[in-house]
């Protein structure tokens, strides 16, 4: 065996221990000594070391002698601890490979805490490797990756006694912290003012587009969606303004008709438009009322449940005289469409859909009056009011109020105005002295909010 001296091996003894790893530098027929030697991956304090033939049970050559001038390559393999305990450094299983060059290079010697190394040698060791079973059941083994990764199980005599919550919950201040959060709170005067969904929440220019003027403006004036500015104008122009149009070839019959057609589109809309009047949902088809006086007003509450009635919408007229001449025409036409015709108060049935009413006290018969308004109030359906009087109409609150070509200075007893459009020629305003520029656009009827300025 002597021609084994030089060889690097492993040898393996009996009852489990080793490896060791080093250099022949020594053979005889009872031992082998080894030098540079390694146990189990770590240095061996005692240089040599002698191992006797008998406990060999395996012996493995890893490299044999090189020529020195050679370049010289050694590997050793260091395995890493079993467990991560205090006072014990802590090293990853790795093959490190040094090239020395020349035959005076020597690799840098391994850094290894002695006190392990000596344990590790002076004992018989051998590494359980948990198995299958022990993996599936998930039990605490020694030596296990669990001790690897987390250490040692901590014994239940190292705890001392129970944590102290509320004595550790009685060093956080909470009164203290509370109060300087109150502190940092502002003041709710100077919060932001909160928006709905519909609301700008950005500020508003004030409007300043105009393109109607009139002759002597001393009443208020209205402004439209699109930040235009209307004014009012008197009973006295008005009356001018219908006497031209009249002139003209824009009688009273063709001023109604255009009236009446306006009165009936908002009052489709209201009603909730094509998803209530739909052929299939006839079940839930509206019903309007409309009260007529003996005047012009009567005449286009007429007319506009003549329009209604051709969209199919059942409609009640309530008229406090038949025979007046002005309505009269406007009665016959209605009577065509097969739909109620009433003079009596008693005789109005409770609707919830809609209200007309084309009223005026001073012309209206004084006995009936009092009787309509009551019958209004005592109902839950809006009320849309043709033409009203600019003050009101006494005993009844109209939510809209529709109004022909420009308006009159009205109370806001009249609720929101709405403004439709009687197609006059630009030159009937010129005539009276008003300069106009049609507000209207692609609608045929525009609401008007009061202009604040």
């Amino acid at each position: 065996m002597a021609q084994w001296v030089g060889y690097m091996v492993s040898i393996d003894c009996d009852l489990g221990i080793g490896p060791y790893q080093g250099e022949i530098v020594s053979v005889t027929s009872e031992t082998i000594t080894l030098t540079k030697a390694f146990f189990s991956g770590y240095p061996c304090k005692q240089d040599p070391v002698k191992i006797r033939v008998d406990n060999i049970v395996d012996i493995k050559l890893l490299e044999k002698p090189k020529n020195p001038f050679e370049e010289i390559r050694s590997t050793v393999t260091i395995a890493k601890p079993i467990a991560k305990r205090a006072g014990r450094t802590h090293s990853t299983s790795e093959t490190t490979n040094k090239q020395v060059s020349g035959p005076h290079k020597r690799s840098n010697p391994i850094d290894i805490d002695v006190k392990l190394t000596n344990d590790l040698a002076n004992s018989s060791f051998k590494i359980n490797t948990p198995n299958k079973k022990e993996k599936n059941n998930r039990k605490w083994v020694k030596g296990s990756k669990d001790e690897e990764c987390f250490g040692s199980l901590m014994e239940q005599s190292n705890i001392s006694k129970d944590f102290d919550f509320e004595k550790n919950l009685a060093l956080f201040n909470k009164q203290a912290v509370w109060d300087e959060l109150n502190a940092q709170k502002p003041d709710i005067d100077k919060r932001p003012a909160k928006y709905r969904h519909d609301e700008n929440v950005l500020p508003t220019v004030p409007t300043s587009y105009r393109q109607i003027t009139v002759p002597k403006q001393d009443f208020c004036e209205y402004v439209t969606d699109d930040g235009l500015i209307i004014p009012s104008i008197s009973r006295a122009l008005r009356k001018k303004l219908w006497e031209v149009a009249e002139r003209v070839g824009l009688t009273w019959e063709k001023r109604i008709d255009l009236i009446g057609r306006a009165a009936a589109e908002i009052s489709i809309q209201l009603l909730g438009g094509g998803h209530r009047l739909n052929p299939r949902n006839t079940h839930q088809w509206p019903t309007v009322v409309v009260l007529c006086g003996p005047h012009r007003q009567g005449a286009i509450g007429v007319n506009t449940a003549r329009q209604l009635a051709s969209h199919g919408v059942q409609t009640i007229v309530f008229t406090t005289s038949m025979d007046a001449p002005i309505i009269k025409k406007e009665l016959s036409l209605y009577m065509l469409t097969k739909n109620r015709l009433l003079n009596n108060v008693a005789d109005l049935p409770n609707v919830s859909d809609l209200i007309i009413i084309a009223l005026c006290e001073d012309t209206d018969n004084p006995r009936h009056y009092p009787l309509l308004s009551d019958w209004v109030n005592k109902n839950k359906a809006p009320v849309l009011a043709l033409d009203p009087p600019s003050v009101g109409t006494p005993g009844i609150t109209p939510k809209f109020s529709l109004l022909p070509v420009l308006p009159l200075p009205h109370s806001s007893n009249n609720g929101k105005l709405y403004l439709c459009n009687l197609g006059f020629p630009v030159d009937i305003f010129n005539e009276v002295g008003i300069k106009y520029k049609s507000p209207f656009g692609p609608k045929f009827v525009i609401p008007l909010h009061p202009n604040d300025e």
